[in-house]
């Protein structure tokens, strides 16, 4: 049988970053940059108050505090916004509002609360230091400098950056386009009535959703029967114009195992055991006519749950521009004792909360109620029969789910 990491490392010699391509800044979110991001302009764009208060002359406030309150007379107000050039004179105040530009001539900022809040004389009653409640240009960037690096992740927080950087548009990678199909004549679409032996084709829908949370766009979802004719023909134009197909049933050893029939009469894509529970039979390669990359998963939902994360999400993760060994894999504690498989890795299905893993419940591979429960893999070595307690464990995280929130 092979390992585990061995199959992964063939599946990811499938596959290359894709191209860039340019796009706004607003439509980027969830993209990987392929080039840095450089910023048009200074952040903050001009000194302006961090408070809502009098913009002043520190030297004017000598003296000033709680006994000893000192009144300017109030020139006018500066509001966030405003355009106009104001220059303060001497031993005079000037109100201004939370982001609007220093006038000239001001060097701090006290904050109204330390005032009575004048509209015309302001009696204050704190001695400010220079600089007090000042923003200062480009103190938080540098037109030119670079603020966000290739190969990062557009998050909320990182389009705000771009954004506030007039940085209009990035060079990204593509996103990745998948398709996914499920094979069998057993399926049944969800809503679907069911007959006798006939289940619901819940790992298509399992399946696109995990393309989806990785962050990949579904490019079709394929049914095919277990027709080898049927096979044939997707394969010679697979639906979606897809960078990597996945598919999900038939690859074990049975005689209806149509997928790899196909498959390996094309001669492109092995098949074969992986030292793994769940998931032990796999498939990859590309098929010989088109060079598209095929992923083939087990039938049984769990299995091909785990596969997934284990072996299809390195993938897209590097198609998609990012490190596929960046996988956020953590290390945690057993808090409980379970059996392993040994001479295979085993997967558990693990709650975690705080550092501490647990069982999500049964471990079979037709066993989604414990599935649906878990948050993370945790990784059990092939020469380990049994977890014991407080045994350290590498686990990965299962997609939409965070760390502790078990």
């Amino acid at each position: 049988m092979r390992a585990v990491a061995e199959h992964r490392a063939v599946v990811l010699s499938l596959v290359e970053p894709l191209p860039a391509e340019r796009v706004a800044v607003g439509s980027a979110l969830g993209r990987v940059l392929a080039e840095d991001a450089v910023a048009a302009v200074d952040l903050p764009g001009f000194d302006n108050s961090a408070m809502d208060g009098y913009a002043v002359r520190a030297a004017d406030l000598a003296g000033a505090g709680e006994e000893t309150p000192v009144v300017l007379p109030v020139d006018g107000d500066v509001a966030a916004g405003d355009t106009a050039r104001h220059v303060l004179a001497p031993g005079h105040a000037l109100r201004i509002m939370t982001g609007a530009p220093l006038p000239e001539g001001a060097d701090a900022v006290v904050a109204v609360e330390m005032t009575d809040g004048g509209a015309h004389r302001v009696s204050v009653r704190l001695e400010p230091e220079v600089g007090r409640h000042l923003r200062h240009r480009g103190e938080d960037v540098r037109t030119g400098t670079v603020v966000l690096t290739a190969g990062t992740r557009l998050g909320p927080g990182h389009v705000a950056l771009a954004a506030a950087s007039n940085v209009a548009e990035v060079v990204v990678r593509r996103r990745p386009r998948v398709t996914v199909v499920s094979t069998g004549d057993e399926l049944v679409p969800v809503g679907g009535h069911l007959e006798h032996g006939q289940i619901v084709d819940s790992n298509h829908l399992m399946l696109r959703a995990l393309v989806e949370a990785a962050g990949a766009e579904v490019a079709a979802g394929v049914h095919l029967r277990d027709e080898a004719d049927a096979v044939r023909a997707f394969l010679a134009a697979p639906d979606g114009d897809p960078d990597l197909v996945i598919t999900t049933g038939g690859v074990s050893m049975g005689v209806y195992d149509t997928v790899k029939e196909v498959l390996t009469a094309d001669g492109g894509v092995e098949f074969t055991k992986v030292a793994m529970r769940p998931g032990m039979p796999q498939g990859c390669g590309r098929v010989t006519a088109s060079g598209l990359p095929v992923v083939t998963l087990p039938g049984n939902p769990v299995s091909s749950f785990v596969s997934f994360h284990v072996f299809v999400l390195p993938a897209l993760r590097r198609l998609a521009g990012l490190d596929p060994d960046d996988d956020g894999s953590f290390e945690a504690v057993a808090g409980a004792s379970w059996s392993a498989a040994p001479g295979r890795t085993e997967m558990t299905r693990v709650v975690e909360r705080d550092g501490v893993v647990v069982p999500s419940g049964g471990q079979g591979s037709h066993v989604l109620g414990a599935l649906a429960g878990a948050t993370a893999l945790a990784v059990v070595p092939a020469d380990v029969a049994t977890v014991e307690e407080g045994q350290a464990l590498r686990c990965l995280p299962l997609l939409g789910h965070h760390r502790g929130c078990g």
